[in-house]
């Protein structure tokens, strides 16, 4: 047997994928909503950490203080996020508009300090527990793994609305006109499309997939206002891997670094925390594009 050569157990082994599935997916999403942002708005979004924070934040509010279960969380906290995500784009990034892309990067970075600084201030860092739904408790035996049945929702939900978004930009009229406002906006206007709207609303889903994200680390991880800066410089590695605004790059080489990562936790553990940057370095030398990206 495979794992008898190669001297591990098959549980070590298996346990080891199954949780770069799930850091994987988190990647997925999260790379997925830079990408969309980058992709049809060619702003890059550091802010996207801070805002996969206010997620899980949101779900917690929405849980302890309005009685809104776990799956109506799942529903609003997006929606939520979203709508400050539009907030941040009409008063702030559509003013960068033509401007260098370094403006945009270090007016989101300024904004992502300041909200963990406010979230910092009023919740600490030490981080709150939040519960695992009642509906999703518990774990399936495979027989080589005990398979918890939340970690298995996250994969599943998370595979998807990343199908679900690559059917949206890629396969609809409203994708090929945000696909045409990125080429030609004033041509894409003067045909009676609002390039100004579809931008705003690109970028609130963009941001409504950060805090997706959050909602499903929530009962993983502990939230807390620095929970999406521990994440965002991998999540950053991931897009540049697989292409900037590269939507199928995005949610392929998610998945791929998750599991590589996962791997590398098994064979050589103390690369592990660096393997994504290593892979992303020997990317840029072959094909400084990304894997799925366009080359000029």
């Amino acid at each position: 047997m495979l794992t008898d050569l190669l001297g591990i157990s098959p549980q070590v082994l298996f346990g080891q994928l199954l949780l770069g599935l799930i850091n994987g997916a988190f990647y997925a999403v999260l790379s997925l909503g830079l990408a969309v942002i980058f992709g049809l708005l060619n702003i890059v979004n550091f802010a996207h950490g801070a805002l996969y924070m206010l997620g899980a934040f949101a779900t917690l509010g929405l849980v302890q203080f309005f009685g809104i279960g776990y799956w109506g969380a799942l529903l609003l906290a997006p929606v939520i996020v979203g709508a400050v995500g539009i907030v941040i784009e009409r008063l702030f990034l559509r003013r960068l508009a033509g401007v260098d892309h370094l403006y945009g990067l270090l007016l989101t970075f300024g904004l992502a300090l300041v909200i963990e600084g406010v979230f910092v201030k009023f919740f600490g860092s030490s981080g709150i527990s939040y519960a695992t739904p009642r509906q999703l408790e518990g774990a399936v035996n495979l027989g080589f793994m005990v398979l918890p049945y939340y970690r298995g929702w996250v994969v599943v939900a998370s595979l998807a609305i990343c199908l679900a978004t690559w059917v949206l930009f890629e396969r609809t009229k409203i994708g090929a006109y945000l696909r045409a406002g990125t080429e030609n906006p004033r041509l894409l206007q003067a045909f009676g499309v609002n390039v100004p709207l579809l931008t705003t609303l690109a970028y609130g889903y963009g941001v409504g997939l950060a805090a997706f994200a959050g909602v499903l680390a929530a009962p993983i991880t502990q939230v807390n206002p620095l929970m999406g800066s521990n994440l965002i410089i991998v999540v950053f590695a991931v897009v540049v891997i697989g292409g900037m605004g590269s939507i199928l790059g995005a949610i392929a080489t998610g998945m791929m670094m998750g599991v590589i990562e996962g791997l590398t936790k098994v064979f050589w553990p103390e690369a592990s925390s660096t393997v994504i940057f290593l892979v992303m370095a020997i990317v840029l030398v072959i094909r400084p594009a990304g894997l799925f990206g366009k080359t000029a």
